[in-house]
């Protein structure tokens, strides 16, 4: 195990389930967020996330989730995401332990071919989860969007004594409409399941506030902690694979180096050519700044 620290954002390199155990002290995270494994086959650098079965995937998920929830303060909230495959698993265990406030659905356009015999998958479950059913941040104002029956229809309401217009902002509901992260943009590093910032912009504004600890049992392409940063929160990652680690120590400790090796974003060709030379430049953008 490895540790790296800098202003308020710590990065672990090692396994999880034993640094969770090992670094991570009773009911000091307010926020989790966790984003594991599926189990669906797809290589991670050195490791090829594949178990024997899906029992022995839910008993190995079952070890970290008990942890994070051992973490977790009494007012702390969990964002818990699977393959729609072993959510059921996930949330039978988890109710259980926790309050769901929501089921969340995060939906994305696919712009392949998903199946050609059944019904292809274009979204991934997020379970939404309190230790405290009465007392937990959720900050409704930080995270409102537009509502279109006020905002752009602007019906009025007339069920109560005095007509009045709809509200024209609203709480998201339950569906979130985010793309996926692209080569071309600029968020984009070389990870393949990376989340996109605005999905962790919506999760670490609604549940945590400035100062508060934030926690990623596997980091990835270091997401979490990086709109953790950009937001004023402090940040806890952890990380097993070496070519994933050198992405938080770049991106959100702002290492320039790591054991003599120069550390770099993706270098991305982002022009569009269109037979008449570049067209247009697509900046899809840096939604956020870490080092801001």
């Amino acid at each position: 195990m490895a540790k790296y620290e800098e202003d308020g954002h710590t990065i672990y390199h090692g396994d999880a389930l034993e640094i969770l155990r090992s670094e991570i002290p009773d009911e000091s995270i307010d926020l989790v967020f966790v984003d594991p494994p599926y189990n669906i086959g797809k290589n991670f650098s050195k490791f090829h996330d594949k178990w024997p079965s899906d029992t022995e995937y839910a008993k190995w998920s079952y070890q970290w989730i008990d942890e994070c929830i051992r973490v977790l303060k009494p007012t702390g909230t969990m964002y818990l995401m699977t393959s729609t495959q072993a959510m059921p698993y996930f949330d039978l265990y988890v109710r259980e332990r926790l309050t769901i406030l929501s089921r969340i659905v995060w939906y994305y356009d696919s712009s392949g071919v998903q199946a050609k015999k059944y019904y292809g998958s274009t979204y991934e479950p997020i379970l939404h989860c309190v230790k405290s059913a009465r007392y937990y941040c959720f900050n409704a104002d930080d995270i409102r969007i537009e509502a279109k029956t006020g905002a752009k229809r602007k019906l009025i309401d007339y069920r109560g004594e005095t007509p009045k217009p709809y509200n024209t902002k609203k709480v998201p509901g339950n569906v979130w409409e985010f793309p996926r992260v692209r080569y071309r943009m600029n968020e984009y590093e070389e990870h393949p399941s990376q989340k996109p910032e605005v999905l962790m912009d919506r999760i670490i504004r609604a549940s945590s506030c400035e100062g508060d600890v934030v926690l990623d049992p596997f980091a990835g392409a270091f997401t979490t902690a990086a709109v953790a940063k950009a937001l004023g929160r402090n940040s806890i990652s952890i990380e097993s694979q070496d070519e994933y680690l050198k992405i938080g120590l770049r991106r959100v400790l702002g290492m320039k180096e790591h054991l003599g090796e120069r550390l770099e974003a993706v270098k991305k060709n982002t022009k569009i050519r269109n037979g008449r030379g570049v067209k247009h430049v697509d900046n899809t953008g840096d939604l956020f700044n870490a080092n801001s």
